[in-house]
């Protein structure tokens, strides 16, 4: 039998992983399962981003996921919920949880703090034996990613005194003038 406390030992497994920048950690894929295939998907339009709106399965798509994401984000200050919080359902083995994390388009240098969610869902691996995570899934602001992108997120700063520059950090060169994207 499943218990509450195996699904968050192995969700725990994977924010590990995830809260350690990559170059230091190469114990992320390690946290996915063999078989059954893994599978991420962060929700959101495909054209807006690269990783937006579609599934990336087996462990070769785990890869190119994030990979994609450390081509493009820098991810900094990333913090969870305490596991008190989380939804587990020990029945259909998934965990619910929230993050919050500062991110950065690399290209643009444009940031922007959020809060995200995640479900995951965590499988007895075949190949490896123990429980692993085979089904990641993201909702984050993809809106601010798109703005990011293109460049563009810093013209909310000055949309709207005091509630449009919430969260959004625009990069500065060293005289504090704003870069073009």
């Amino acid at each position: 039998m499943v218990t509450r406390k195996s699904l968050i030992t192995a969700v725990q497994s994977l924010l590990t992983a995830l809260s350690t920048p990559p170059d230091q950690n190469p114990n992320l894929l390690s946290t996915f399962t063999t078989n059954p295939p893994p599978l991420c998907f962060e929700h959101g339009l495909p054209q807006l981003v690269p990783f937006l709106g579609r599934y990336f399965t087996g462990q070769e798509g785990v890869t190119r996921y994030f990979a994609l994401l450390s081509e493009h984000l820098d991810i900094k200050n990333m913090t969870f919920e305490p596991d008190t919080d989380w939804l587990v359902d020990e029945v259909s083995m998934a965990v619910c949880l929230r993050g919050n994390a500062q991110f950065v388009w690399k290209s643009t240098g444009q940031a922007w703090d959020e809060t995200f969610v995640y479900r995951i869902v965590v499988a007895e691996d075949t190949g490896a034996k123990g429980l692993k995570v085979q089904e990641y899934r993201v909702w984050a602001d993809t809106g601010a990613a798109y703005l990011a992108r293109l460049g563009r997120l810093g013209e909310l700063v000055t949309a709207e005194p005091g509630i449009g520059s919430l969260g959004i950090h625009v990069a500065e060169d060293v005289d504090g003038a704003r870069m073009s994207g």
